[in-house]
């Protein structure tokens, strides 16, 4: 021990020495994050004084760096927030999924001690629609709703060729790609390409990184290779000639630079950050793209490794990205901190689901609610989320001079039987779930058994399909009529209970979905309606009409796949997100505040003292931010600021009042006769039209008080606020009935 005492002194004094010669913050920042992790490393291995060795010369190397780092500007109230640190969950529960077993985050008890003592835990927050995790993690991403990603309805982005076919391609691609009906796949509402995460940070001269984030990075081998290295490139002949190598090489991993930064400048590697229409241009600017080229540059004498410090590594035994489904949380959290670790002060990651996975024999497994596997699952989640609080910690990297960020992408339901025993509650009774797996619907076949109706069509299988008929005919059309009503009268019975379900909840015609905001600015891309399903269904096609009067042709059972997602029900729809960090107020968990993807971005960037060159459709949740880290202007009349976005979201939000009634109003008018749906096409056509004015107003007058110089119009706000109620109001009184009520999908 004495030894140790004399290694721990010679660090300090060196680092002393050499800390205090830097005449950067920034690199004395990096100096210093390096001799708490060498403090670290002798504890752990006493005598491996090498590896501190190590780290020291990681340390020289990038001070004395000729072009040195990018001068991270982030512009938090007194200057407190140096780090971000962004993690995407993909479908972690905050609710109970049985009301006799913990949740997901009550079963991780740092996780969740973490966000409830320290900051905001949002309870009633909400995704798009559907809730899918390609759409919703772009809004978590931008803060604005998929029309204006250019990713509308699904995981699979469908869209009719010139002749009326239908193809699908997979929505995560690397930002920049082209969608194959010839426009950016990631699409605003003005035609061009979307703007993208990173500029907001990089042109204040912070390095940005990720792991594993939907189309941050390269999603594809070799579409992306080619659109970001260019073919004949080492990059492309790898992807040609050994495929898999090259996933792991590329895939899922980058860092996007600011302009001047050591971390590129110094790289071999680096390419131009190319986004040709960001506004306000964005020239100058490169990036490292997977980790064949960002290790060299943050871990320089070796490979990444996860927070069991084993090397992060595809099944194969790739250094590198280990799969898209694939990364464990102690991977995913370990190249997190290298990252950080390493300088990089924006890091986005995200986290692969709980409840799914592979089991040690290499099958797919699909867990229930309290059972021992999940259970154990979710303390491996949460002692490795305490690990990287403890080892960030050791690096000054905390709560007090960092921003984190956690969202969970979407919510899931369980499709089984009952648990056994029926008093089971996870710990100290585990459950066993005999009856399991969701229920394969071929929906052509039904529709050919029940109604004789054979059109052609094609859907992404999902619990919300979209459907595509072939040669896109409009939506009065006959054809489109006939299949609407069609599909909203079917029926199956279900396996499980043993009762006969309506297969549809919802429908959502094409009017209705451009006031949800599931269309975008190609019109290739807007499917022909979008059905609903009841939660236990998983909606394919089968490509024969085989009759299934006896039920079992029509569905049946995947158990290796046990939670849906997608429809508008409340354990899909209904999520959560929080904040830790400076300038947050710690309020733990708060159900008041009606919430949804989109108000994370704008909220982020407000308590760092950032801005996006475009407006949001989101809006800064400030009844979380403390009220020294808001705007002047909106510090000074936050109740106006308040009551106009409540209003703002009741009327924009998918899920939000005027949203939920829109669907039922669809559902109903789609089930009755043309001349009621041809009003309806009416009357929803000039309240989108009238809708859309008011929330550009509103939301473009919340952006300019919560990042500008203006100041809230006490009258102005008053009429927006008034009108906009006005408007929720008349759409709700349109309801008939009690059977799609808009309550019924929250």
């Amino acid at each position: 021990m004495l030894q140790v005492q004399y290694v721990f002194r010679f660090i300090d004094g060196f680092h002393s020495v050499l800390c205090s010669t830097l005449s950067s913050g920034r690199h004395k920042s990096v100096c210093n994050h390096v001799r708490f992790r060498e403090r670290e490393l002798v504890l752990r291995h006493c005598a491996l004084h090498l590896e501190a060795i190590r780290w020291l010369i990681i340390a020289v190397s990038l001070a004395g760096a000729s072009n040195g780092w990018a001068a991270c500007e982030l512009r938090s109230a007194d200057g407190a927030i140096k780090h971000v640190v962004q993690l995407q969950f993909d479908n972690l529960h905050l609710r109970r999924d049985d009301p006799n077993i913990a949740s997901d985050i009550e079963q991780m008890p740092f996780l969740h001690a973490f966000l409830t003592e320290n900051g905001v835990l949002a309870g009633d927050h909400h995704t798009s629609l559907p809730s899918v995790a390609a759409t919703d993690i772009l809004t978590i991403l931008t803060g604005v709703y998929p029309d204006r990603t250019g990713i509308p309805t699904s995981d699979n982005l469908g869209y009719f060729q010139t002749d009326g076919s239908v193809g699908f391609t997979s929505s995560f691609s690397y930002w920049t790609a082209t969608a194959p009906d010839g426009f950016p796949q990631m699409l605003t509402e003005a035609g061009k390409m979307a703007p993208a995460p990173w500029p907001a940070f990089t042109r204040v001269g912070c390095d940005v990184g990720t792991f594993g984030v939907a189309n941050m990075a390269i999603e594809s081998i070799p579409s992306d290779i080619i659109s970001v290295f260019g073919g004949g490139t080492p990059e492309a002949a790898e992807a040609a000639a050994n495929p898999v190598k090259a996933k792991a090489d590329f895939l899922g991993i980058a860092v996007h630079c600011a302009e001047g930064s050591g971390l590129c400048a110094n790289a071999v590697h680096a390419r131009a950050d190319h986004l040709p229409d960001e506004p306000g241009s964005y020239n100058n600017f490169s990036a490292l793209f997977g980790n064949a080229h960002v290790q060299p540059a943050i871990s320089p004498n070796g490979p990444v490794r996860d927070l069991d410090h084993k090397v992060i590594q595809d099944v194969y035994g790739d250094p590198g990205f280990p799969g898209v489904v694939a990364p464990t949380v102690s991977q995913t959290l370990g190249y997190t901190a290298a990252m950080l670790e390493a300088g990089i002060p924006v890091v986005y990651a995200h986290i692969n689901d709980p409840h799914d996975g592979i089991s040690v024999s290499g099958a797919r497994q699909s867990l229930g609610p309290g059972e021992a596997a999940y259970d154990r699952r979710l303390g491996v989640y949460d002692r490795a989320f305490e690990r990287f609080i403890r080892r960030l910690e050791v690096d000054g990297i905390t709560k007090a001079n960092t921003l984190f960020v956690f969202a969970s992408d979407v919510g899931g339901h369980f499709v089984g039987g009952a648990p056994v025993p029926k008093t089971c509650n996870g710990a100290p009774l585990p459950c066993a779930y005999p009856d399991r797996g969701e229920i394969n619907v071929f929906v052509d076949r039904l529709l050919a058994t029940q109604f004789q109706n054979v059109t052609a069509f094609d859907i992404h299988f999902d619990t919300a399909p979209s459907f595509f008929i072939r040669g896109n005919p409009s939506a009065a059309a006959p054809i489109t009529r006939a299949l609407e009503q069609d599909v909203g009268k079917l029926t199956i019975v279900n396996p499980i209970s043993g009762h006969t379900d309506s297969l549809t909840h919802f429908i959502a015609d094409r009017t209705a979905m451009t006031f949800l905001h599931m269309t975008s600015s190609s019109p290739a891309r807007t499917p022909s309606f979008t059905a609903f399903s009841a939660s236990d269904y998983f909606v394919m096609t089968a490509g024969n009409l085989a009759d299934c009067s006896s039920q079992s042709p029509c569905a049946e059972r995947d158990p290796s796949y046990s939670w849906t997602h997608g429809n508008a029900a409340s354990d899909m729809s209904l999520t959560w997100f929080g904040l830790v960090g400076p300038g947050v107020r710690k309020l733990g968990l708060d159900e008041s505040v009606f919430s949804d993807h989109a108000d994370i971005r704008p909220t982020m960037l407000a308590l760092l003292g950032l801005a996006d060159d475009y407006v949001h459709d989101g809006r800064v949740l400030a009844e979380w931010i403390e009220p020294s880290s808001l705007a002047p202007q909106l510090r000074g009349n936050q109740t106006g600021f308040l009551d106009l976005a409540k209003a703002y979201k009741a009327l924009n939000a998918p899920l939000g009042k005027a949203g939920t009634t829109v669907l039922a109003l669809a559902t109903q008018a789609v089930e009755g006769s043309d001349q009621d749906y041809a009003r309806f096409v009416a009357m929803l056509d000039g309240t989108t039209h009238a809708r859309d004015l008011l929330a550009h107003e509103i939301k473009s007058r919340l952006d300019e008080v919560a990042f500008g110089d203006n100041p809230v119009s006490t009258a102005r706000t008053t009429y927006l606020e008034r009108t906009a109620r006005a408007l929720v109001q008349s759409m709700t009184e349109l309801v008939k009935g009690d059977a799609h009520s808009a309550s019924s999908t929250q």
